[in-house]
């Protein structure tokens, strides 16, 4: 078994990640396909944290356009279609023998318990895998800045950024065009000054300041998650350079 180079993760999940090849809603083995990962790099001594996306369900700002829907309102709708992919997560963890605990940024207490940062640590410390929630609760703010901040907080040590099943960060969308290439490495500023949509400007100026890697690969690649936390190439890396 590789050694981790990361003792602690934080492992982002897309609502493609749920749907898959699916147009809506989720693919229960997929789920497990996912949890199965997770649990084989928990085993490895690294202490997993979550957070999940909703775009399988509901995109606030997609709402926004198509329904003339107030975007604040449409955000917080986003933000309970995340607390149903969280507990789809934990009960796939739960029936392999993984304790999960879903933590909400928006308070939810019959299905979760209310974000806590030093509670989080705490369960993460105790070998439980935390899945976060809602977002940040505030509208007007991306799951990619969620997982960032909530990094920082927890002590992460590098965030797992899964894409809509692409295995990297391309110059172009590789589903567009054919001539896109894939970067190996990238720095902060050159992804933030390139607008690749790795994560939102927000995110990446978190993740910049507090010099936190981030690794953008395909989650269905084989071993990918543990591949990513012992350091093996994978994807693309963005670091300070």
């Amino acid at each position: 078994m590789n050694t981790p180079r990361y003792k602690r993760i934080l492992l982002k999940l897309s609502g493609h990640a749920f749907k898959g090849g699916r147009p809506f809603g989720i693919d229960a083995g997929l789920v497990g396909t996912i949890c199965r990962q997770i649990k084989h790099v928990q085993s490895m001594g690294v202490e997993v944290a979550v957070v999940v996306g909703g775009g399988n369900f509901w995109r606030g700002e997609e709402a926004e356009k198509q329904f003339g829907m107030d975007r604040g309102t449409a955000d917080y709708a986003g933000m309970l279609a995340t607390v149903i992919n969280a507990l789809v997560l934990q009960d796939g963890l739960e029936k392999i023998g993984v304790v999960t605990r879903t933590q909400t940024a928006i308070d939810i207490q019959k299905v979760a318990e209310p974000y806590i940062r030093r509670r989080a640590i705490r369960h993460l410390e105790k070998g439980r895998v935390v899945i976060f929630a809602a977002g940040t609760g505030n509208p007007y703010v991306t799951t990619d800045t969620a997982a960032a901040l909530r990094a920082i907080e927890i002590g992460a040590q590098a965030v797992l950024l899964t894409k809509d099943n692409v295995d990297g960060i391309y110059s172009a969308d590789p589903k567009k065009d054919p001539k896109a290439t894939r970067f190996d490495t990238l720095t902060y500023l050159q992804a933030i000054n390139l607008r690749l949509e790795v994560m939102d400007a927000t995110a990446l100026s978190l993740c910049m300041e507090h010099k936190l890697p981030i690794i953008v690969f395909n989650f269905m690649a084989k071993k990918g998650i543990e591949r990513a936390v012992t350091g093996e190439t994978i994807g693309t890396i963005v670091t300070g350079g």
